[in-house]
């Protein structure tokens, strides 16, 4: 029995990752931009890292937490908390590469998330149960959107003229723009490059449209 009681008092592999994620979120970034933050690899904290090639649990070091919880501007005391908190500021909506959204098998034809790839990230907030995040990769959507950083893309919530949104064409293509306006039979888009010309796509060549509720920065 005291053995028992003592493996039920260690902390857990899922116990320090989650809470390192809800750390990320409290400061409005995703894993990725909180180990950049803290002076480490963009990849020291990300999903892939939490498990070897032979799929042995890898733990993060005591140095890259207390590196995080520096960057975060957070005491060992609150991340204890975070640890304990299964439900944090937020809750864990389905996470993905922007690269990988165009992939056939990433959405359902309504737009929300299947198949394989997606990992989980926490975020402040995601009212929507349907929500998912997408990561940033690249320097294309600069200045509104830098490499690392994360969108949250609500299918459910409506959309109107200046939302920004993520629109997935029929043929594949997964864009991030600026709603200019939507009847019927199309949809004019602003890039966020003010440079570039607007984009109109006939409405029966568009997959889905959703709203981009809140981004990391």
């Amino acid at each position: 029995m005291v053995g028992q009681a003592k493996a039920q008092r260690m902390l857990t592999h899922d116990q320090i990752w989650g809470a390192l994620d809800r750390l990320a979120a409290r400061a409005g970034l995703s894993p990725s931009g909180l180990a950049k933050r803290a002076g480490l690899d963009p990849t020291t904290f990300n999903k892939s890292k939490r498990v070897t090639s032979d799929g042995r649990e890898r733990w993060p070091s005591t140095e890259s937490i207390a590196k995080a919880l520096a960057a975060a501007e957070t005491s060992i005391d609150i991340f204890a908390r975070l640890i304990g908190d299964d439900s944090g500021d937020g809750r864990s909506v389905p996470l993905l590469g922007f690269a990988q959204a165009s992939l056939s098998s990433a959405f359902d034809e309504s737009g929300f998330p299947s198949g394989k790839g997606w990992s989980e990230i926490a975020l402040p907030s995601a009212e929507d149960n349907r929500a998912f995040a997408l990561q940033i990769s690249g320097d294309a959507l600069m200045p509104a959107y830098r490499d690392g950083d994360v969108i949250l893309v609500s299918p459910a919530t409506p959309i109107r003229k200046g939302d920004r949104v993520v629109v997935k064409t029929k043929p594949g293509e997964v864009m991030v723009a600026t709603l200019k306006r939507r009847t019927a039979r199309v949809l004019e888009l602003l890039s966020l490059d003010a440079t570039k010309a607007e984009r109109n796509l006939a409405a029966d060549d568009v997959a889905w449209i959703a709203r981009i509720m809140w981004a990391s920065q």
